[in-house]
């Protein structure tokens, strides 16, 4: 049985989190209304036990390479390293055993932030080097944000992210058809049908992949579906954000009204429509997720890039210093 330990909770006057040293999992996120009342905007399990499945990455801090890697493969310095295979014939999300499914320690806290950290060895689900790598999530004005850091001793790869799907109606409330997009990304990376990329990078111009303007999530999709695009029926799909630096990747808008700005200094979003949710899956409501319950925005290195020269580098060096921040912002 593993050990979640008990949650954090950073409260705010407008937002409040709820943070799991499983997987330094963001389990809930409450945004604060003009009426006084409270609504979890993320998906999760009904109690911090079910996390130990590992369903869907709820929340999760992903690593030591969030996505995929095609075949479990690859090679630096001329060394080819096999990774653990958990999508086969591909790694996701680092294996069976990455990151999601450790219990992180609380390496400190204070008034609205916890700092949580890991040890990853050497040979980890198949990667080189002794990895440190911590999350520190914080409140900020009108949102929150979390920082990952990473060092390792021999030459590797990382990529790491928090993996929170968002139903800005509140979780359990319906599925996310209605919810408005806009993605700053003028190009995308167009998947094989197992997800790996191509290692095309594509204009999106008049494609359903163009979310340059804010598109109805249900809307976009059926043009997806008649471009033969979609995986799974859905969007699951890796964007070029514009820019570089901390800037803008996405901006979400639920029905109600609420808005979620996402912004990162990563180069790249993967949004994914939460298609394995079938109705069976209970949140923190109880009431049970049905199809595209939350969208997941997960900005991060591209998806395969250790396998492909053309993608930004994902490698990390000893001496270097892996740094990736993401903020939510709420209106």
């Amino acid at each position: 049985m593993i050990s979640v330990d008990a949650p954090v909770r950073l409260e705010g006057d407008t937002v409040r989190l709820e943070i799991l040293p499983l997987g330094a999992t963001l389990r809930r996120f409450e945004v604060r209304f003009p009426d006084g009342t409270w609504r979890n905007i993320v998906l999760g399990h009904p109690t911090p036990e079910a996390y130990a499945t590992g369903l869907g990455y709820l929340g999760a801090s992903v690593g030591r390479f969030a996505n995929r890697i095609a075949d479990g493969r690859f090679s630096l310095d001329g060394v080819e390293y096999a990774l653990d295979i958990n999508e086969a014939p591909n790694q996701l999300h680092g294996g069976t055993g990455g990151f999601a499914s450790r219990v992180w320690d609380v390496a400190g806290s204070g008034p609205g932030w916890v700092e949580f950290a890991l040890t990853s060895p050497d040979g980890d689900q198949g990667f080189p080097g002794t990895m440190q790598v911590s999350a520190r999530f914080e409140l900020m004005p009108g949102g929150a944000q979390v920082t990952y850091r990473a060092t390792t001793d021999a030459p590797t790869v990382v990529n790491l992210t928090t993996h929170p799907y968002f139903n800005l109606d509140g979780e359990g409330s319906g599925d996310t058809d209605t919810h408005q997009i806009q993605i700053h990304a003028g190009r995308y990376t167009p998947n094989r049908d197992d997800g790996i990329p191509t290692g095309e990078i594509r204009d999106v111009t008049g494609s359903a992949a163009d979310f340059r303007s804010a598109r109805l999530l249900g809307t976009a999709r059926g043009q997806a579906l008649a471009e033969g695009i979609t995986r799974n029926g859905g969007y699951d799909h890796n964007f070029v954000v514009d820019g570089e630096g901390l800037r803008d990747h996405c901006r979400l808008t639920g029905p109600a009204g609420l808005t979620l700005t996402l912004r990162s200094d990563a180069p790249a979003l993967q949004v994914y429509t939460a298609e394995h949710l079938d109705g069976t899956v209970p949140g923190t409501s109880g009431v049970p997720y049905v199809r595209r319950a939350g969208v997941a925005l997960e900005p991060q290195g591209f998806p395969d890039a250790p396998n492909h020269p053309n993608f930004p580098s994902t490698v990390l060096r000893p001496g270097e210093e892996y740094v990736a921040t993401t903020q939510w912002l709420v209106g």
